[in-house]
C-alpha cells in the first residue's frame, strides 16, 4: 500500500517514535452540523480523517476518532487533554483509557471523558490520542488542535439547546404506571405521554406504536384484565387526541399475566401496573407475539 508522504516522513525521521497526525495550524477548521437528533463537533485532521464531538438527544456528548482509512487497530488508547507546548510547566492531563475495537470509528470515549476534553479546548489545551495495538505495533499519535475553537464551540452549543430531550433508543420501549385500581392517567403519565409525543412529531419514520396493559393481582383475573384494557384504551386515547392516527396503534392487554416483578409487596404492584409502548420503525408483522416485551426503563 502506499503510504501518504506525511506517515513516510515520520516513519523514516524516527521510527521509534510514534507516528503523529496532526493538521498544521494555519489550516485548522472546526465544523458544527446537527438537527434534532444529533449535533457534531469535529476537525479535520490531515492525513487521517477528523476527531469528533458526538451528542445525541437526551445525552451528554462523546469523543471520538473517525478514520476511513482504519489507521488505529485492535489495543487501546490513552486520551489526554494537552498543555500548548509553549506552556510546559501545565502538564498534560490524563484523563484515562479508552478499548480500540479497530474499524472507521474505532471507540467512542465516555461522557465524563468528552467533557472534560471540551474544557480543556476552551483553556488552550489539545484533545490527544495516544494508541498501540494488541500486538507492540507502532505507536501512533493523533492531536486535535484548539485554534479557532471558540466560535465553533458557541454554534455548537446553539445547536445542542434546540436537542429534543430523549432518543429512539430510549423512548422505543417506555411505561406509565397507575395507581391502585386506577385507569386514569395521572400527571407523572401525562409528562412522560408528552415527551414521547415530542419524539414522535419529530421523527416521521416511527410508523407503528403496540400498547399493552398490564394489572397486579389484587383483585380477580378477570377484574385485573379489564382495568389492564382500560389503562391501554386510556394512554390511546391520550396519543390520538395529541394527533396520532389510530391505525398506527395496535392496543393489547394482559391482566395479571405478565408482572414485571413478584407481587410480594404494595411496592412490587406498583411497579407491574403499567401499559408499556413500544415505538416501531418498520411495519410489523400481522402475527404479533403473545408475551409483551419487557421495557428497558
Amino acid at each position: 500500500m502506499r503510504l501518504r508522504p506525511l506517515v513516510l516522513c515520520c516513519l523514516l525521521a524516527s521510527p521509534a517514535d510514534a507516528i503523529t497526525f496532526q493538521t498544521r495550524l494555519e489550516r485548522v477548521q472546526w465544523h458544527v452540523e446537527g438537527d434534532q437528533f444529533e449535533c457534531r463537533l469535529s476537525q479535520p485532521i490531515a492525513g487521517f480523517g477528523s476527531g469528533q464531538f458526538v451528542r445525541r438527544a437526551g445525552e451528554e456528548a462523546i469523543f471520538r476518532l473517525q478514520s476511513p482509512q482504519r489507521w488505529l487497530g485492535a489495543g487501546s488508547a490513552t486520551l489526554y487533554a494537552a498543555a500548548a507546548p509553549w506552556q510546559p510547566a501545565r502538564g498534560d492531563i490524563n484523563l484515562g483509557v479508552v478499548s480500540v475495537g479497530g474499524g472507521e470509528i474505532p471507540f467512542n470515549s465516555s461522557h465524563l471523558q468528552a467533557g472534560r476534553l471540551l474544557s480543556g479546548l476552551l483553556e488552550g489545551r489539545s484533545p490527544v490520542v495516544r494508541h498501540r495495538t494488541l500486538h507492540g505495533g507502532e505507536t501512533l499519535e493523533v492531536r486535535l488542535l484548539p485554534a479557532r475553537f471558540a466560535k465553533a464551540y458557541e454554534d455548537y452549543r446553539a445547536c445542542a439547546a434546540k436537542l429534543l430531550p430523549v432518543n429512539y433508543d430510549q423512548v422505543r420501549q417506555s411505561q406509565v404506571g397507575f395507581p391502585s385500581g386506577d385507569v386514569v392517567l395521572d400527571d407523572v403519565a401525562r409528562a412522560k405521554l408528552d415527551i414521547i409525543l415530542q419524539f414522535l412529531k419529530a421523527d416521521p419514520s416511527v410508523n407503528r406504536i403496540v400498547l399493552d396493559g398490564h394489572s397486579d393481582n389484587s383483585g380477580n383475573r378477570l377484574t385485573n384484565r379489564d382495568l389492564s384494557r382500560r389503562r391501554a384504551v386510556a394512554v390511546q386515547e391520550y396519543l390520538q387526541a395529541n394527533g396520532v392516527p389510530e391505525a398506527q396503534i395496535t392496543l393489547r392487554f394482559h391482566g395479571e399475566r405478565y408482572p414485571l416483578v413478584r407481587n410480594d409487596s404494595a411496592a412490587a404492584r406498583a411497579k407491574n401496573r403499567r401499559v408499556t409502548l413500544r415505538l416501531e420503525r418498520e411495519a410489523a408483522s400481522e402475527t404479533a407475539a403473545t408475551a409483551p416485551a419487557t421495557p428497558a426503563s
